[in-house]
């Protein structure tokens, strides 16, 4: 196992590459340090023609709480906003290789719409799914209001990205979110026994196989792109500045 930082470990498992956030006290709130980390061990091992599958893990209890908010205030309030998400998520959004995750607990925001990327999500009973970037003065990002409409139907992708609607686990797979509910104790287990399925398997028959169901990325890298530039625009509005000085009043 090695280590990008201390918030994101990096471990290798025959030839799956797991990426696991790290950071329990926090409920793995993404930080700009760990976009970075992230997207790093994304493209190391979609260039190592030895790593086969990535798996995306999080904690018991906290796949990821979304984005840290004192990364946003500190944009809202003048700051200059970093392009590593963004990163993150165009580096997702290309990959070759089958992704798979593993969802425990909290699923917020970039929690939630990273795995609409993925190719196999498994989730625990204890999951659930929200994305409550309305709720902040923002807009949806990673493509989600592409991809979500065409994965559940505009009316359910509607209450999960612009009510803030939380999605259990079982309502997250009726929705084509989630693939199979697991027990907590088996989530690692059988994320790993799927990856190592995909990974036995003839690569270049996988990765054709993936393209043709993924479709046309640029579409999607389109509308990454251009949600960013309304996210950007927005963490600066008077919303979403009152929204964050909320938030963080209330964590203090």
């Amino acid at each position: 196992m090695t280590e990008t930082s201390q918030t994101v470990l990096v471990e290798r498992h025959g030839a799956i590459r797991i990426v696991r956030l790290n950071r329990p006290d926090k409920k793995n709130a993404i930080t700009r340090a760990m976009y970075i980390a992230m997207e790093r061990a994304l493209a190391e091992a979609e260039a190592d023609d030895t790593v086969r599958v990535h798996v995306v893990l999080g904690r018991p209890g906290a796949f990821s709480a979304g984005n840290d908010i004192a990364d946003f205030l500190a944009f809202a309030e003048g700051g200059q906003m970093g392009a590593e998400v963004f990163c993150l998520l165009d580096r997702v959004a290309r990959l070759e290789k089958p992704l798979v995750s593993g969802v425990d607990g909290l699923a917020i925001g970039i929690g939630t719409t990273l795995n609409l990327h993925c190719d196999l999500t498994f989730a625990t009973p204890a999951a659930v799914f929200r994305t409550p970037f309305v709720d902040l003065g923002l807009v949806p990002e990673a493509a989600s209001s592409l991809l979500a409409p065409a994965l559940m139907g505009h009316q359910r992708a509607f209450a999960m990205l612009a009510m803030g609607e939380t999605l259990s686990a079982e309502q997250a797979r009726e929705a084509g979110l989630v693939y199979r509910i697991v027990a907590a104790e088996a989530l690692e287990a059988r994320v790993l026994e799927a990856a190592e399925a995909l990974a036995a398997k003839p690569a270049q028959a996988l990765a054709l196989t993936k393209r043709l169901l993924k479709g046309d990325r640029q579409a999607v890298l389109d509308r990454i792109a251009l949600e960013a530039d309304h996210f950007a625009e927005r963490l600066q509005s008077h919303e979403a500045r009152a929204a964050f000085k909320a938030f963080m009043g209330r964590k203090r």
